[in-house]
């Protein structure tokens, strides 16, 4: 814990007239705004969890779903009575207090606490640095410094402990022992934390507001939401469609926030609703299985070890990307969908495209050229082979196409975020320096987009086979059909 950090009250009471009104609800200041003091709601919460806790104690089992609808009959309860004696004592409260207050409460009670206000309002990504830092992005490129979301850094990691506890089947933990944590938040938002590594508890929170997306509307995104551009236009969209239709494997790559999952998304939209397929997570995030697009789609997460370490040196219990993968091969899927491959899952992730098709993963990469390196560093570094060569040749066996997602942020010159494609890379076999021979199908145009620059080579087969005649790329080579000018305020040096 840092240093000089406040004490968060003891049992979670700011003073003692707070912490008597449960008790004697008309002793209790009353609130001069309709916005609740969190310490008139953190008290009512600790009354609704002892009474929750006494009513549960006799059962052997209560399942999480009847666990929560009891202790929202009780919150509402009890926030009634508190406001039915504050108006019998003088100071009515309104309805629109009333309904914050029972939120605080509830969101309090089921874990969000302050972060809940902060969930409920259009955001990008939430950055919390101790309990007091709270600095948030908008989808408009603002960036907002909000109010506290608890008393001290203690009460901070409190709640993130009681948010990893609610991590649904595949619990998470942030403990001494596992100071890190990456989970799906029960709205579907991705949280990454840590603490005692980092000078104060840290959580980063980020928003895919849109589940369900097309290639179709990576198009028109500029129509549809003045404060973002275009990813792709009409040429890629009908090249990437018939990717998908031919069965292609394809890595999207890019730096963190590019967009990468939202291409992925939108490729995955193009599978058939009637196909059976594997996705694999390190923390579920996107959401296919949600959308009702693909009802056959099976989301896999993987799970942490807890306690002591088994005879192979891993914690037990523990069930990494490396493991699912052989997994859903063993599942028979025709494709393997993961999230991220970041670390050792790397070979299994090119194992699998080997002996299958129409499978998707992305991969942080800081520029397209370096793409490759890092998925064979991210291979030699978890192999016993050392051979860099074998491992180019497993990617060039593997991949066929690797799309690369673009940003460049303007937000420092009062401009926006601008997300598009750049780059599209045919994967062929490996040339004579010993890495993977390649073709630039796209490559950037005058203002940075995609824009066709050759024909592919080693895939011009299957593009055929699946009604799509790369000829058409020569009619848009050099500068595409982007629909609107890229809106930049200027180019950053």
């Amino acid at each position: 814990m840092a240093q000089g950090a406040s004490r968060a009250p003891q049992n979670g009471h700011a003073n003692g007239t707070v912490a008597a009104l449960v008790a004697s609800p008309s002793q209790a200041l009353v609130p001069a705004v309709d916005e609740p003091d969190y310490a008139v709601i953190r008290s009512l919460q600790n009354a609704v969890s002892d009474e929750l806790s006494r009513l549960l104690a006799g059962r052997e089992y209560i399942s999480p779903a009847d666990r929560e609808a009891e202790g929202r009959r009780i919150a509402s309860r009890r926030v009634g009575e508190y406001i039915d004696q504050q108006r019998m004592s003088g100071s009515p409260l309104s309805s629109d207090y009333e309904r914050r207050l029972l939120d605080g409460v509830l969101a309090a009670l089921l874990g969000l606490g302050r972060l809940d206000r902060l969930l409920r309002e259009p955001f990008d990504t939430i950055t919390i640095l101790g309990a007091d830092g709270v600095r948030v992005e908008r989808p408009d490129g603002r960036v907002d410094f909000e109010a506290p979301v608890a008393d001290s850094d203690e009460e901070l990691v409190l709640l993130l402990q009681a948010l990893a506890r609610r991590a649904g089947g595949t619990e998470r933990a942030l403990t001494k022992d596992k100071p890190t944590l990456s989970m799906e938040m029960p709205g579907g938002q991705r949280l990454a934390a840590t603490y005692l590594v980092t000078q104060r508890p840290v959580a980063v929170i980020r928003n895919h507001q849109i589940l369900k997306v097309t290639l179709d509307e990576l198009v028109t995104l500029d129509q549809a939401d003045p404060n973002k551009s275009a990813m792709i236009d009409p040429v890629l969209r009908d090249f990437l469609r018939a990717a998908m239709m031919a069965g292609l494997n394809i890595m999207v790559a890019g730096v963190p926030g590019s967009g990468k999952t939202s291409l992925l998304r939108a490729l995955a939209s193009e599978i058939p609703p009637d196909e059976w397929m594997i996705v694999m997570e390190e923390a579920r995030e996107l959401g296919l299985h949600k959308t009702g697009s693909h009802p056959w789609a099976v989301s896999m997460e993987t799970r942490e070890g807890h306690g002591e370490r088994g005879p192979d040196g891993r914690p037990v219990g523990e069930i990494t990307l490396d493991d699912l993968i052989p997994i859903g091969l063993q599942l028979n899927a025709r494709r393997i969908i993961v999230g991220e491959v970041r670390s050792r899952e790397v070979v299994a992730m090119l194992q699998a495209m080997g002996t299958t098709n129409g499978s998707l993963c992305t991969i942080h990469a800081r520029e397209p050229g370096l793409v490759f390196d890092r998925v064979v560093e991210l291979a030699l570094s978890h192999r016993d082979e050392r051979s860099d060569r074998r491992a180019y040749l497993q990617v060039a066996n593997a991949l066929d196409l690797v799309v690369y997602v673009n940003l460049i942020d303007e937000s420092a010159i009062g401009g926006r975020k601008h997300r598009f494609v750049s780059h599209v890379i045919e994967v062929g076999g490996l040339v004579e320096d010993g890495r993977p021979r390649t073709t630039q199908i796209f490559g950037p145009g005058p203002d940075g987009r995609a824009v066709p620059m050759h024909q592919p080579d080693r895939l011009k087969q299957h593009f055929l086979l699946a009604g799509y005649d790369p000829t058409v790329l020569t009619a848009h080579r050099g500068r595409g059909a982007w629909p609107r000018p890229l809106p930049r305020l200027g180019v950053r040096g």
